[in-house]
């Protein structure tokens, strides 16, 4: 069993680099306001719990965006993590608005 803050030997080195990035102060913090917006869409009746969608924001929040109720909206998690480059062979629509 691996000591605290130690991974797998059989760990790939691309799963051990995400997990380094997982836990920056700044990939906690983009976490947290996705999971933000999802609550409040949930609280909203915009989404459910397992119904297989995302909150898309309109303007990223790498990019400066909020949660804002005008800047997010729903998609399917196939339509949103295309255009964002999260699927293989997609890239990022950067000129998305």
């Amino acid at each position: 069993m691996p000591k605290k803050g130690e991974t797998k030997a059989s760990a790939s080195a691309r799963s051990k680099q995400q997990r380094k990035y997982n836990s920056t102060a700044k990939a906690k913090k983009d976490r947290a306001a996705r999971n933000k917006a999802r609550a409040q869409a949930e609280r909203d009746g915009r989404v459910s719990k397992g119904d297989g969608k995302d909150i898309d924001h309109k303007t990223p929040l790498r990019r400066g965006g909020s949660n804002a109720k005008g800047n997010t909206r729903v998609q399917s998690k196939s339509k949103n993590r295309a255009n964002n480059g999260s699927k293989k062979g997609m890239k990022r629509n950067e000129a998305r608005k």
